[in-house]
This record gives C-alpha cells, structure tokens and sequence, in this order.
C-alpha cells in the first residue's frame, strides 16, 4: 500500500513539475521581447524588387527574406524623403507635424524614444536629415549614431563625410559609406546581442548621385564628392549592393544566433527617382518620386521573423509609413500613450483577426515656398480622392491622367468617393496653426533632394 502511495506522490510531483516548468517557459517567451531591425531603402520604389515582379534588378537577398517571411502588396509612404521620415518615426501624419525639408520638430515622440523608455538598446546608422543639432539623434532616443547629413552635408559614397554621435570621423582612402554603415550596423547587433535592441537602418542607397559602388568595373576609390561619375546606368549596381548590405546584416544575425527572435522590417522612403525607368511585369515604368502618383509613393515591404512568422505570405492589407511606429511597439510591448495616426498591422503578421484599413490618407507638402502649397487626398486600392474634388480610378489610370466625372458615376465609384471623402473628414481641422507660424517666421526656403 505504501509503495502505491509513494508511486502516485512521485507521479504528481513529476505532473506539477512539468506543468511547472511548461508555465515558466510559457512566461519566459511571453516575457522575451524581440531584437528589432528596422531597413529602409532610399528613392526605392516598389517595381525595384524582384520578388514584387521587378526585371530589371537583382535583388536575391530581399527576395529570400520575402520568401521566408511577409510581403505586402499595397505599403505607401510620402512622396519625398523628410516628410516619410518624419511620419515612419512619430507614428502621426505630416498634417499633424511636418514644419520644413529637413526637420524633425524637438517635441515629437518617436518610436527611438518609446523603445529606450522600455528597456531597449537604439542605434540608428545611415541618413539623418531631421535636424542639424548635434545632439538631434540622442534627443530623438538613439544611444548611438552613425550618420550622413547631420550636421553637414558631405558626399555620401566614395570617401565620406560621416558623424558618430554628432562627431566627424575621418576614414581612409577609398571608404565607402554605406559599407561603412553597414559595418556599424552588424557591430552595434553583435556588442547587443544578449540584450533587446532596435537598429534603426536608414541606408543611404539607392538615393542620386548614381556612381559606381565597389562592386562596379568604373569604381574608382580615389573618387571625391557627388558630381564625379553620376550616371543612371549605375542604378543597377546600386540597388544590388543595397541588396548585398541587407543580406550581409541578415547573415550575420543568424551567426549571432539572434535572428529567430529578430523582428526585420525593410520598405522604402518614397518612390524611385524620375529618372530611372525600370522593367516591371513586362511594363517600363519611369520612377515617381516627389509626385503624388501611385509611382512616387508604393514601396516594398518585407518583414521577417523567421521564429514566429508564417513564411511566404502575400498580405493585399493598405499599409502606411505613419503604422511602422504601433507595429513595432506592439512588437517590443510598448504602450503608445499618446495620440498617433498609425495603426498596428502585427496581428495581420501573425495570422489573428483583424480590421485591415479601407483607405489613407496624404497631407504632402515639401515646404520650398512660403506659400505653403499642399496636396491632400485619400485613397484604396482602387480609386483615389483629393480635398480639391478630383477623383481617379488609380487601379487602371495610375498616372491620374483623366479624372471622373463626379457628377455621373457608378455605384461603386460613388460609395468609393464617400468612403474617401469621410476620411478626409477626419482631418479637416487637424494642422496645427502653430506649425504654419513657426514655418512662416523662420522664413526658410530649404531645397529639397
């Protein structure tokens, strides 16, 4: 009898041991928050990928993560640089935030500053442009930084001109700047490693000038400045050296043993420049950044995760810049207390119910002139409404060549243009007048990219 009792003790300790142990690691992986890299691209639109449908790059290292992970068919941003910077950061719409080319306003939270609060280590590398105060990159939440267009504007590609934590740095003969960036990238990764953290990854590349990467039969490593061999046809070169720093970065988390829990997002800051045209889906397609066509603002977006997501999904979600900011912090278990404009496309990512977007929405305005131009519109998949009453049917007039006639639609452009038209709505009075004085008294006139 003895020895029964003592069986059915053993076995209940070992039952509770294991539900013990099966709680505790359920704890530990609900408690592990993921290492967070987020990629983006400059003037790289969406036909610049293979994996989209593009023929005229090649792009194997951005195709394998689509592959291996997530990849969403309808990602827009702003049509020029700064104003998707300032929106991919803060989580809120220019409306709400954009002063001028080139600035980030000092009391804007952005995801750097929500992450540190949480217990995160940030760096970010790359291109800045947000501000020229020497301390801009730490203010906005960055422990460290590696930047071009800082505090000055130097070359970018052949020898140079870069600042860590808002000092210049001198390097040899013959550098190139988004190795070097990328060599920051993978060290700030490797000396993080055992701690949560999020590499902000604003490459320089595929951005004007077009010069010869090291890959190139005409690099020349004696090459000074932006004006020396800029020529389109270097595009190419470009966009698959890009796409070698995303896999050299990919490949060395994997070394590192870190990239199952490493959520890696990559997208583009706005449409490719005008003058490169590019093959896609057997169609030549001539680049649309700064415009407010589908061209200047439709951007590939990966994400990878490779421990947690769902390999090889194609998502038709609308998705915007302004929901990288709730994402990202849903991620890492961050509560976003204030009030943004973004909206958290992580459930869809990880296969739960969700409500995907009907429409967004643009406030776009590069602030060269002091009359304070802007276009303002919102838009689906199918048709597109500006504040000034065009309506176009984008799904098959992508260039918005010939509006409709509003005044005799269909019934399905009609409840198109009053789902467009509540949206605009929504943001009606939401420019803050502060923002137009302070653009109006500062009296600048900055040149934009």
């Amino acid at each position: 009898m003895k020895t029964l009792i003592d069986c059915a003790l053993c076995y209940a300790l070992c039952f509770f041991c294991l539900i013990a142990d099966t709680l505790f690691a359920d704890q530990q992986q609900k408690s592990s928050k993921p290492n967070i890299v987020l990629i983006m691209a400059d003037d790289f639109g969406y036909e610049c990928i293979s994996a989209n449908g593009g023929q005229s790059y090649k792009t194997p290292n951005l195709d394998r993560l689509a592959a291996s992970g997530v990849r969403f068919e309808h990602c827009h941003v702003q049509p020029l640089c700064t104003p998707t910077r300032v929106q991919l950061m803060t989580g809120r719409y220019n409306i709400r935030n954009y002063l001028n080319f080139g600035t980030l306003p000092r009391n804007e939270v952005t995801f750097g500053q929500l992450l540190k609060q949480s217990g995160y280590a940030t760096g970010i590398c790359g291109k800045w442009q947000l501000g020229k105060e020497v301390d801009s990159p730490q203010h906005f939440g960055f422990d460290e930084s590696l930047l071009w267009q800082h505090t000055r504007r130097p070359a970018r590609y052949a020898n140079p001109g870069l600042e860590y934590n808002g000092k210049e740095v001198e390097y040899p003969l013959g550098s190139y700047g988004p190795k070097i960036i990328n060599d920051f990238a993978i060290d700030f990764a490797s000396r993080h490693k055992d701690h949560p953290f999020l590499l902000y990854y604003p490459m320089m590349l595929t951005h004007s000038p077009y010069q010869p990467t090291p890959d190139s039969d005409r690099w020349d490593p004696a090459t000074q400045g932006e004006k020396q061999k800029d020529q389109t046809s270097n595009f190419t070169d470009m966009v698959e050296y890009m796409d070698k720093m995303v896999g050299r970065l990919d490949a060395k988390l994997s070394e590192l043993g870190i990239r199952d829990n490493t959520l890696l997002i990559f997208l583009g800051d706005n449409g490719t420049g005008r003058t490169i045209t590019s093959r896609f889906r057997g169609v030549d397609l001539k680049g649309g950044k700064g415009t407010t066509t589908h061209l200047g603002t439709h951007v590939p977006l990966i994400v990878s995760w490779p421990g947690v997501l769902k390999a090889g999904r194609v998502l038709g979600d609308l998705v915007c810049s302004v929901d990288i900011l709730p994402t990202i912090c849903d991620a890492g278990r961050v509560d976003v207390k204030h009030s943004i404009d973004g909206v958290s496309f992580l459930p869809t990512l990880m296969g739960k119910p969700a409500t995907p977007r009907d429409s967004l929405y643009c406030w776009y305005s590069p602030r060269q002139k002091l009359d304070l131009s802007v276009k303002e519109y919102a838009f689906n998949r199918e048709f597109k409404l500006y504040r000034t009453g065009e309506l176009y049917r984008i799904d098959k007039d992508a260039l918005e060549v010939t509006p409709l006639d509003t005044r005799n639609l269909d019934r399905e452009a009609l409840a198109a243009k009053q789902m467009l038209q509540r949206t605009l709505d929504q943001y009606t009075n939401a420019r803050p007048l502060e923002l137009d004085r302070q653009f109006a008294e500062s009296g600048k006139n900055a040149k934009t990219e």
